[in-house]
């Protein structure tokens, strides 16, 4: 992948103190459970251990390695009743949610033989989670709780934590990586106009402009020619092209492809929002021919590449992309109100992981409102659930999050080139399309499987509000 980022999790664990003296079988205990849950973590993320805390001093430390390392988001084990003041300085400096993980260790006491260090080791949960969460709320932190078991494995446990790490990869990677805006925004489409130093201040995200004649000129100096025949391959393996498909005929894609993945990694760029409205002549109109299919190759790489310099899709695209290994670019095409269902799809650049078929490519003599003509790519996404993703803006300048559910169906679909599926609601095309309208999205979003539970974490750890339409 071209974009490789690790979400940052800050981790550890509370116990009361004054129990340790007590009842010295709980030290070895509570070692044993903490180190059992860290290894719950996924690989893919970067643990900052705060340890286990019994005091406000050691709460203090792992305050300063969370903050110092800048963490995602902090998980925190509750091991059995603590005094919130071994939370609260860990967090207090932080503006990421606390995930209190409320997991007992015994699935049910045996009542005859329990001795209060057991049941203050193994089999005390959800006696502090109330007290945590009302300092938190008066602390202003945003917050989450997650209870289960771990005797005989809890599966809901374990997709709840993979999920809160997934969405803090979203956060590490608007702060890591650059967004590229390549030309403007189509003239008109007055929703997609965006302020960038607003973006950077709400959502992290850094803004790069480039120049079309900077572009047009970025394969001029790849000469490696077996670099440029590798990536030809992978165009050809990726696409069927109409018309059949051979090295030679893609070997100026190629070499592009290859010069935009370099440009990429220089400029750490893991979003694009490019529109041309141009001449299209010379190199201009080579490269304008061939961007649709090039640029999805970035996406199939976890770039996410926006038409018509819309820089909210490219975002929403790189979030169903980080938490679902795929982000196709959509808009509402046509509804179908003999099936009661939603036809929705875009031209331009898609994402081949969401395609159940090889996707297809095919030339066009015109891109429709737009400059020039090239190639169109279609992709043919999964039939069952589906999530559509969109981010818009209110009056001052806030975020939101606007999702939905659906289900793809088979059925006929368009033929022209565009990528479109066949959407149903629970709630009906004509009242989706009323719902969905008057929460005021852009008119693109971004579609993947059924991820609505990770997305409304990826809004809290960015304090951002989601509407539910469905």
């Amino acid at each position: 992948m071209l974009v490789n980022t690790k979400a940052r999790i800050g981790v550890f664990s509370i116990a009361l103190g004054a129990y340790l003296p007590q009842f010295p079988s709980l030290k070895a205990e509570f070692e044993a459970q903490y180190d059992a849950f860290r290894r719950r973590l996924p690989e893919t993320v970067e643990l900052v251990d705060g340890g286990i805390v019994t005091t406000k001093e050691l709460a203090q430390a792992a305050g300063d390695k969370f903050r110092s390392a800048d963490v995602d988001l902090v998980m925190l084990q509750l091991l059995t009743y603590a005094t919130s003041y071994n939370m609260l300085p860990a967090v207090r400096d932080l503006d990421v949610p606390v995930v209190l993980v409320n997991v007992q260790k015994k699935r049910s006491p045996d009542y005859e033989n329990t001795d209060t260090a057991t049941w203050l080791g193994e089999l005390y949960a959800c006696g502090a989670v109330g007290e945590m969460v009302a300092d938190l709320e008066r602390a202003g932190k945003r917050h989450a709780v997650i209870t289960g078991v771990v005797e005989g494995g809890d599966p809901k446990v374990q997709e709840e934590i993979d999920s809160w790490c997934r969405a803090a990869q979203v956060r590490r990677r608007f702060r890591d990586t650059n967004l590229a805006q390549i030309g403007r925004p189509y003239p008109g489409m007055m929703d997609l106009y965006i302020d960038e130093t607003n973006l950077y201040h709400r959502m992290f995200l850094y803004t790069k402009q480039f120049d079309w004649e900077k572009m047009w000129a970025i394969a001029d100096e790849i000469r490696d020619e077996a670099a440029i025949h590798e990536k030809a391959q992978e165009i050809l393996d990726t696409f069927d092209i109409e018309g059949g498909g051979t090295i030679e005929k893609v070997w100026e894609m190629a070499k592009y492809v290859v010069a935009f993945e370099q440009w990429v990694k220089d400029e750490q760029i893991a979003f694009i929002a490019s529109h041309y409205d141009g001449f299209a002549q010379g190199k201009a109109g080579i490269l304008d021919s061939m961007l649709i299919p090039a640029f999805s190759m970035l996406i199939k790489q976890g770039v996410a590449c926006a038409v018509e310099g819309d820089i909210k899709v490219a975002m929403a695209m790189s979030i169903l992309k980080t938490i679902a290994g795929m982000g196709q670019l959509s808009e509402m095409y046509s509804i179908d109100f003999e099936e009661d269902i939603c036809i929705i799809g875009h031209s331009g650049s898609g994402d081949a992981d969401i395609s159940a078929k090889k996707p297809t490519m095919k030339m066009v003599p015109v891109f429709h409102g737009k400059t020039g003509g090239g190639y169109l790519t279609q992709f043919y996404p999964h039939l069952g659930p589906v999530t559509y993703l969109g981010i818009t803006q209110d009056r001052n300048g806030n975020f939101k999050f606007v999702t939905a559910e659906g289900v793809n169906e088979p059925g006929p679909i368009f033929r022209f080139g565009d990528t479109n599926m066949r959407t149903r609601f629970s709630c009906g095309a004509r009242e989706f399309c009323n719902r969905w309208s008057e929460a005021g999205p852009t008119h693109h979003m971004a579609a993947a499987g059924r991820h609505i539970d990770t997305i409304l974490k990826v809004g809290k750890i960015f304090n951002v509000s989601v509407d539910v339409i469905t």
